[in-house]
């Protein structure tokens, strides 16, 4: 959902208040109102950010103003999943980074898709990362290069997260993470919404 030049001025004319009370109404923009209730919902604030003012404007999903995401073209993003969303996140893809339907990043969270090189630090390694579905990233974790995650993977706060857990249905921790609880599978749920988005685009 990108706006060309013209748009973005605009909406940049129009003083605040009167837009933020206005675009609601305006064919295209429903996820406002579609995505209230869901675990991702499109505020104004997101959506003004960084569509209007074009802070990380080429990404399809929303982003918080004191987020940092890099290369948002390598990264796929499933339903109601918007890596950058909560504030201070930093979402480094370098490398491909794919991330499941409705799995929610807490604020602070940092995953990267390279490191530098140990002998040359002008080198980047380039690794994919891989979160499934229904997972959860806690406040402050750290996902680092080549790590894959299954779904129904819970990453504890402060986790930093050096080695993968593809099987999924875990709750890790520590530093380095390890598993501290393997969750019942018959208990674990595949909420749906009633309005499917990525980012802003409806899928159903």
């Amino acid at each position: 959902m990108n706006l060309n030049r013209f748009s973005r001025l605009i909406f940049r004319i129009i003083p605040n208040f009167i837009l933020r009370r206005l675009v609601h109404r305006l064919p295209g923009f429903e996820f406002f109102r579609e995505t209230k209730g869901t675990q991702t919902p499109i505020s104004f604030r997101h959506w003004y950010t960084q569509k209007v003012l074009g802070d990380a404007a080429d990404a399809t999903w929303p982003i918080h103003p004191t987020s940092t995401v890099v290369n948002s073209e390598n990264i796929d993003c499933g339903i109601e999943t918007s890596p950058g969303y909560s504030p201070g996140n930093y979402i480094q893809a370098i490398g491909k980074i794919t991330i499941g339907d409705y799995t929610q990043i807490a604020p602070n969270v940092g995953i990267i898709s390279a490191n530098h090189d140990v002998h040359d630090n002008r080198e980047h390694i380039v690794q994919q990362v891989s979160i499934g579905k229904y997972g959860w990233i806690g406040m402050g974790a750290i996902i680092l290069p080549g790590v894959e995650l299954g779904d129904f993977t819970i990453v504890a706060a402060g986790a930093v997260v050096t080695k993968s857990f593809p099987d999924g249905y875990v709750v890790i921790g520590g530093n380095p993470a390890k598993i501290i609880k393997k969750l019942d599978r018959s208990k674990c749920i595949e909420n749906r919404s009633e309005n499917e988005y990525r980012g802003y685009i409806k899928v159903r």
